[in-house]
């Protein structure tokens, strides 16, 4: 698979760390020049001192007048990676309205928003890439705004393929991945949580960045796959 992207832009949204830092370089070693895009480029520019073939820019996904400059910037592309998110967890009690906007507003209106901008200037094969997850597909008590966002994005993926057709768009849907969105809980509360996952779940491991960002390169080059939703969750929805 080695040179899948070679010589095709591709354009990944996100941190400069773990799922987006995993597809930027990923791609990158399939040959692409990347460009990777978020609201802090002076963050972007830090994470990735030093890595060829890589360059950064600036972009609210909650702003459209910030995604349409980004277009204007950047011009055409192969590929597009939304990885944004705004995460509201809670139980219905402690949800505020503020919050759930923010969700739908990075994760659902941005990517659509991104697709408007991008549409015209996404070369012949290109393809979109969004993220859903796991939270969709198993519900739990304390993720119903992460549940109801992912699942429009599942939704918002399927609709795109056929409107922006013969662009084709995809989601990712991870389940849990060893990055630094379980830092907050804790060195004690994450191993924890990381054994009790990695002995219930079908794969019986945890995830990694890796395990993502191969998924996202397949996307990217399958020409004959649209409106998917790539279960990259070791099994977790099952059980």
């Amino acid at each position: 698979m080695a040179g899948s992207l070679k010589d095709k832009t591709v354009l990944v949204i996100g941190r400069g760390s773990g799922i987006a830092r995993g597809i930027a370089l990923a791609a990158r070693e399939e040959g692409a020049n990347v460009i990777v895009a978020g609201r802090r480029r002076e963050a972007l520019e830090r994470a990735y001192a030093g890595e060829a073939a890589i360059g950064t820019e600036a972009v609210d996904l909650t702003d459209d007048a910030s995604i349409s400059a980004l277009a204007a910037r950047v011009g055409r592309v192969d590929h597009i990676v939304s990885t944004a998110s705004a995460r509201a967890r809670g139980q219905i009690g402690d949800l505020e309205r503020d919050q759930v906007r923010l969700s739908f507003d990075t994760k659902v209106i941005g990517p659509l928003m991104l697709a408007r901008a991008f549409s015209s200037q996404i070369n012949e094969g290109g393809s979109l890439l969004i993220f859903s997850g796991v939270a969709a597909f198993k519900i739990e008590v304390g993720t119903l705004a992460v549940a109801i966002t992912n699942a429009a994005a599942d939704t918002l993926t399927r609709s795109l393929a056929v409107e922006l057709a013969p662009i084709r768009v995809n989601a990712i849907s991870p389940g849990v991945i060893d990055t630094g969105a379980w830092d907050a809980l804790g060195d004690e509360r994450k191993a924890a949580m990381f054994a009790e996952l990695g002995q219930t779940n079908p794969a019986r491991r945890i995830g990694g960045a890796e395990d993502v960002a191969s998924a996202a390169v397949l996307a990217m080059t399958n020409t004959f796959m649209t409106g998917l939703t790539i279960h990259v969750d070791g099994g977790e929805r099952l059980v």
